[in-house]
């Protein structure tokens, strides 16, 4: 067989794809959604306070940050999760039972704080200090000043790399598979990855693919318009239509209405 026949049956088998696709969308997609949301929420939560920890005047709290995002940056998205999950089993049999998202979900939420960390101290460091000086001059407190006038810029300034970070994140939600999964609790990639070894034929794992392009390139997309409103505003309408201009289109200013 030539090499493209090859491909094309290897990968796309659209019988294949169909036997995979029910349990995709009723088992592997919430699984995923659960895993990534989950982890995105606590991570960006974590991240946020690494930030504001990393750029503190107290060492005992930049430290620790500086020391926290060295390592878990460092380390292999797989280390972590299997040094988390396997590491934390014990406890965690004691706490929920034999579920592994939790500790999947805690896993993947500190290495996702590492890198949120520093993309919002790279955007809190890029307002200028003139900003938070004039925020104290009206009497807001270092605290209030972050949080009313320099986080919010900082995060505006950092959105498209903040959503790519959440983005990797679902792709990396993956990895959980290591801990072991019942049937009920397989993500995307494990359906796919079980499909392929019980057909001798990869077309589902492609298909679990095109679940994780429908997941992340409509909000690639909607993350880049966010942030062209957030940076030039609404276009310009059509002369009349600004606020508080009643004159109709075409009347000439004076004239009588």
């Amino acid at each position: 067989m030539d090499p493209l026949s090859t491909l094309w049956e290897t990968f796309f088998d659209w019988d294949s794809m169909r036997e995979a696709l029910p349990e995709m969308l009723t088992v592997g997609l919430p699984n995923t959604l659960v895993l990534a949301v989950s982890a995105a929420l606590l991570g960006s939560l974590l991240g946020m306070l690494l930030a504001v920890a990393g750029i503190s005047r107290t060492r005992w709290l930049r430290w620790p940050a500086r020391v926290y995002t060295d390592v878990f940056r460092g380390l292999p998205a797989a280390a972590t999760i299997l040094l988390i999950g396997v590491g934390l089993a014990p406890l965690g049999m004691e706490v929920w039972g034999p579920n592994p998202y939790p500790l999947g979900i805690l896993a993947l939420s500190l290495i996702a704080a590492a890198y949120i960390g520093e993309i919002f101290r790279s955007g809190i460091q890029s307002v200028e200090a003139a900003q938070l000086d004039a925020a104290r001059a009206l009497g807001f407190s270092w605290a209030e000043a972050m949080r009313v006038v320099i986080i919010p810029q900082g995060v505006r300034r950092v959105l498209p790399a903040w959503v790519n970070q959440l983005i990797a994140l679902i792709k990396d939600s993956s990895l959980v598979y290591f801990l072991g999964l019942l049937a009920s609790q397989r993500e995307l990639f494990r359906i796919g990855q079980d499909h392929a070894a019980n057909t001798g034929n990869q077309s589902a794992l492609l298909l679990a693919g095109l679940f994780y392009l429908a997941l992340t390139v409509p909000l690639t997309h909607a993350v880049n318009w966010i942030d062209r409103r957030l940076r030039h505003g609404r276009p310009a309408g059509p002369p009349g239509d600004e606020d508080g201009d009643l004159t109709p289109a075409g009347a000439v200013e004076g004239s009588p209405r």
